[in-house]
């Protein structure tokens, strides 16, 4: 139990010196900025695989598949690595979020942070029940790698729309809830008017971004249970790959017109982890395999898209979603 209390204190401690130290004033972050935190992010992530391989070794945590402690590292790596591939898709829905309700790209990382906050709370309760429904019901490895499957058709073949907020039924139901107003004031979620609490487009914002990252959460968590049901392993993976969403999303918002084909490399992914759900009582993959399979798909995604040309259209489109309104 010390171990899990252990890392959500970090996880806390982490959370909070980021909002009210390193990011206490509004400001654009640059792409200089991002590198770095995403750098940090990950770094942090990937030496949490040593810490991981000690308290195994150690024996300071319930095991419930007997894993070594080297299965266990290897296991933990797979994980995050599947879960920092599934943000990237994750990253193009919250750009066209932020574009659809004109938020000041210096406005953004405050959203994205308490999205953050929601998303750890959400995914726990999610990793909870999921590894649950693993361990008690055999057959729910056939659901979730059909569910995969099922999801990675969907990536392939569907087109995707411009979010409307007007038309959204997200925004109509808020609006009946409470008064909300399409005027910014810095980085208020609510603001007074006519001595009524009115919400602002900034909690508008938050609200779908969250829904959009349960949403997301559904294919993500039952792809990381096709590695391991581990309850400490699921989430430590989920979490800190979470943690470093909002540094990569800055990272990559003058990029994104780079990574055309890594859409492709997800469907690949997720059809493979599906594949390995449904096989699992009757085929065993070796642990190489499944990080071999996600870094021949990134691999050959960023490959291709290092060949696609966009013109210039596209990359000012790009560019619109995620800079929206500087001078804010």
């Amino acid at each position: 139990m010390i171990v899990w209390i252990s890392f959500i204190i970090l996880v806390s401690i982490f959370l909070v010196l980021d909002l009210f130290v390193f990011n206490r004033n509004a400001h654009v972050i640059n792409t200089k900025e991002a590198s770095k935190y995403t750098a940090l992010w990950v770094g942090i992530a990937l030496a949490f695989t040593g810490m991981v391989y000690f308290i195994y070794d150690n024996n300071w945590i319930a095991n419930p598949d007997n894993l070594s402690a080297g299965t266990a590292a290897l296991k933990y790596v797979t994980g995050y690595l599947i879960e920092l591939s599934l943000s990237i898709d994750n990253i193009f829905v919250i750009a066209v979020i932020f574009k659809s309700f004109t938020i000041p790209l210096k406005y953004q990382h405050r959203v994205l942070f308490w999205g953050i906050v929601g998303a750890l709370v959400f995914r726990g309760l999610m990793i909870f029940f999921g590894v649950a429904l693993i361990n008690e019901v055999s057959w729910m490895t056939y659901v979730f790698g059909a569910f995969l499957l099922y999801t990675a058709y969907n990536m392939l073949t569907s087109h995707e729309e411009d979010f409307d907020p007007d038309k959204s039924s997200i925004y109509r139901f808020a609006r009946k809830l409470f008064p909300v107003t399409k005027q910014l004031d810095g980085q208020k979620m609510f603001v007074i008017q006519a001595g009524k609490r009115v919400a602002t487009p900034l909690f508008l914002a938050l609200i779908v971004i969250e829904l959009t990252d349960i949403l997301f959460a559904l294919d993500s968590i039952p792809a990381i249970l096709a590695i391991t049901s581990d309850p400490f392993l699921v989430f430590a993976s989920n979490i800190l790959a979470i943690m470093g969403l909002r540094s990569m999303y800055f990272f990559l918002s003058n990029l994104l017109d780079k990574f055309q084909y890594i859409h492709y490399s997800l469907v690949a992914i997720l059809a493979f982890v599906g594949v390995k759900l449904i096989l699992v009582h009757h085929v065993e993959f070796p642990e190489w395999l499944s990080l071999a399979v996600i870094f021949a798909a990134l691999g050959i995604g960023m490959l291709f898209s290092s060949f696609y040309k966009s013109d210039e259209k596209d990359r000012q489109d790009v560019k619109e979603s995620l800079n929206t309104d500087k001078k804010l």
